[in-house]
């Protein structure tokens, strides 16, 4: 039966040795991604056309990172991989208290240059573009990175935090 989204996100699957069923933790993260409009914002065109950038940033650096063809496939495998190296209540608070600093430095610096030079992302057809109005190419890529992290962390936060709940019982609190 296909879940329409009222009755929340399918329940999180455990072994024995407590350990996250992946096929379960997949659709979890689907039914954020179908569902939940902090984490689909990973499937807007704005997002989507800031992951590319991102991405081909970190190519023209020579940075070494993995190529993933959409920033819902980034975000998926991210959750994933955050909750196979973070295994016990102690490290999975940690980091998500991580994500929320990650989120609120973001968010600041954001703000501080959409009122530095008069962005309005919110309007603009591409983040991108907008970010043309700030004179250096040094703080486009800031700017760029932060609304990437902005979005990101956004919709992590909202996964992992009902994971963090679903695993040890009771809401993450920072």
């Amino acid at each position: 039966m296909q879940n329409n989204g009222s009755s929340g996100p399918p329940s999180l699957q455990q072994n024995e040795a407590g350990q996250i069923n992946v096929s379960s933790l997949a659709d979890v993260i689907q039914w954020f991604l179908d569902y939940d409009p902090r984490a689909s914002i990973m499937r807007h065109p704005k997002v989507e056309e800031l992951f590319q950038w991102k991405q081909e940033e970190a190519r023209r650096e020579d940075e070494n990172v993995y190529r993933f063809d959409h920033a819902e496939d980034r975000l998926a495998i991210g959750i994933m991989q955050a909750l196979a190296e973070h295994t016990d209540e102690q490290s999975l608070h940690d980091w998500i208290s991580q994500l929320l600093n990650a989120l609120d430095d973001a968010a600041k610096t954001n703000e501080e240059m959409a009122n530095a030079y008069k962005l309005k992302a919110d309007e603009a057809a591409s983040t991108v573009k907008e970010s043309e109005k700030i004179p250096t190419a040094n703080g486009r890529k800031i700017y760029l990175t932060c609304c990437w992290l902005e979005a990101l962390c956004t919709a992590e936060l909202r996964i992992m935090g009902w994971v963090y709940q679903e695993l040890y019982g009771r809401p993450f609190a920072p």
